[in-house]
């Protein structure tokens, strides 16, 4: 117990050191990473964005960071599977902890989103949001490509959120037809992967829907995902309900007729061709989940974002 410590959250010295909490204790930061809004010397940015007032279904997202955080405490302290390697031993990570928003004035949310997030981006730090239902992408994006311009967008997602919509409306089904109507994605190499729903139109965006993942292998998705994009800036957002239900049943909108968080997973280790600038994991509500499946499967997949940025860094650097 001598070299064990306690609430790294709060005691680390280093913005790079692993946590030696026990998985069943301490305070609940995603994987342990020391809560600051202190942003020098930071390479990425964990956020959370508790916000679910845009959703059509069942509310309860807004409890999404916090449960994505509780599920990465088992993440904390072992060489990160896949990547094999301690995430945190050249990548100082912080979380940021959540964004502040008056629940009573959800118009002035979007304004509120888009603030902060230029404000985390202008440091240099990379970006990785929780959610929050979809809504939130939207003035992620707006933030995103102010700094880099058009973006391609990577969305793994049931829902294809190109609904028409009146402006400034508040809606995390229409997100994506906004951002392409503003300019903030090109939709010539973005792309839209698990859709098994319809919308009136598909702004241009490719999309692989359920039935085509489900015939084809994940390096056959990762493979179609980098042509598609090449090396365009990239925004890389996951809506949960991408996975089937049994694999994410902890969501406002669920569809059966989805892919496994396996073939995901190994779908998303496989994109480090990218040139990932951003990303967020959205819809985990955990008021409908089970023995945190959803949230330990969002935990997962916003370390695996975290790692193909560890390894973007480490190339970069040499």
């Amino acid at each position: 117990m001598a070299n064990k410590t306690i609430d790294h959250a709060i005691t680390a010295k280093s913005l790079k050191s692993a946590a030696s909490d026990p998985t069943h204790a301490g305070i609940l930061s995603f994987m342990r990473r020391r809560y600051t809004k202190v942003l020098k010397d930071v390479d990425a940015v964990v956020w959370g964005i508790p916000f679910d007032a845009a959703t059509s279904n069942r509310p309860g997202t807004r409890f999404g960071p916090q449960a994505i955080r509780r599920a990465s405490a088992i993440m904390d302290n072992d060489p990160q599977y896949p990547f094999e390697r301690d995430l945190f031993e050249d990548m100082a990570v912080i979380d940021y902890g959540d964004c502040l928003l008056d629940y009573g004035n959800h118009q002035k949310t979007p304004g509120t989103i888009e603030r902060e997030a230029k404000k985390i981006l202008k440091s240099g730090a990379y970006m990785l949001t929780l959610g929050g239902d979809h809504f939130i992408t939207l003035p992620l994006l707006r933030a995103h490509a102010e700094k880099h311009g058009p973006l391609a967008l990577v969305q793994f997602d049931a829902h294809q959120d190109t609904w028409a919509d009146e402006k400034g409306r508040i809606d995390h089904g229409s997100f994506v037809g906004t951002a392409v109507r503003e300019g903030l994605i090109d939709a010539e190499t973005s792309i839209q992967i698990g859709i098994r729903t319809h919308a009136p139109e598909d702004c241009g965006i490719r999309i692989l829907y359920g039935y085509d993942v489900e015939e084809m292998s994940a390096a056959e998705i990762a493979d179609a995902i980098i042509h598609h994009v090449g090396d365009r800036a990239t925004y890389l957002t996951f809506d949960i309900d991408c996975l089937d239900p049994a694999y994410a049943p902890g969501t406002g909108t669920p569809v059966s007729g989805g892919p496994s968080s396996a073939r995901i997973l190994s779908v998303l280790r496989k994109l480090g061709a990218l040139n990932i600038v951003g990303s967020d994991v959205v819809e985990v509500a955990p008021a409908y989940d089970h023995a945190d499946i959803t949230a330990i499967a969002g935990s997962t997949i916003a370390m695996y974002m975290l790692g193909l940025h560890a390894e973007a860094l480490a190339e970069r650097r040499g």
